[in-house]
């Protein structure tokens, strides 16, 4: 049982959102297809760091899950910055269950045990260089993450959408949470193009960071454990 883990798969089975109109993106669900189904099995883990769809509602997004759900092992899904189609995570479920999606889950308040290990995270926030600062936001996904981390039984590993530190900017709270829960390993995704140069890779103040956005990683999944 392995556990992999890839971001931003930006798919638009539903919608007319193409994302192979970019540099690197060409060809893109299918490299991600065969790559997956390379080395996943049926009983791995595979943990997808947000931004999933491009779908505005879970109708336009039923396609994307459908495919995802098709691929082998079981999927642990985090909501990133541009999920639209995210309620509640009840409301996830719900669907889920409605259209037979065994295969899936979202990590939002809660955690998943993956042998000696918990699955925790949650969206993050950090602020970008073109964007306002929003404390706001910044706090309640710190509550989040605090959450998640309450309800593992196990060592965590954390996933974040955003990174927590990104060139001068850093999410101070979660940063907070993170030392405080003595957590050892983050993985993050949300940076494309010529952001990924200013990624932050290795350890930083005790806690090693990894890089997952599925462009950077050439569309193969990343496997941790």
């Amino acid at each position: 049982m392995s556990l992999f883990a890839i971001s931003d798969l930006h798919l638009s089975f539903g919608v007319e959102k193409p994302m192979d109109i970019f540099n690197g993106w060409e060809g893109y669900v299918e490299k991600l297809e065969q790559n997956w189904r390379d080395v996943v099995r049926k009983d791995d883990f595979v943990v997808v760091a947000g931004d999933i769809s491009w779908g505005m509602n879970l109708k336009e997004s039923y396609l994307d899950f459908k495919f995802l759900n098709d691929l082998p092992g079981q999927k642990i899904l985090l909501k990133g910055n541009h999920d639209y189609y995210f309620d509640t995570k009840s409301k996830m479920d719900k669907f889920f269950l409605e259209n037979n999606f065994s295969s899936l889950r979202f990590l939002h308040n809660n955690s998943y045990e993956y042998g000696a290990y918990s699955i925790c995270g949650t969206r993050g926030w950090v602020n970008m260089p073109s964007e306002e600062s929003d404390s706001k936001i910044l706090k309640r996904e710190a509550i989040r993450l605090k959450l998640s981390l309450d309800s593992a039984k196990n060592k965590p590993i954390v996933f974040l959408h955003y990174p927590p530190i990104f060139c001068s900017g850093k999410a101070e709270e979660i940063l907070e949470v993170l030392h405080e829960k003595k957590v050892e390993n983050v993985y993050y995704g949300h940076l494309h193009g010529k952001a990924c140069e200013y990624a932050i890779k290795g350890k930083i103040e005790g806690i090693k960071y990894g890089f997952i956005s599925s462009d950077f990683l050439e569309f193969k999944l990343f496997k941790i454990l």
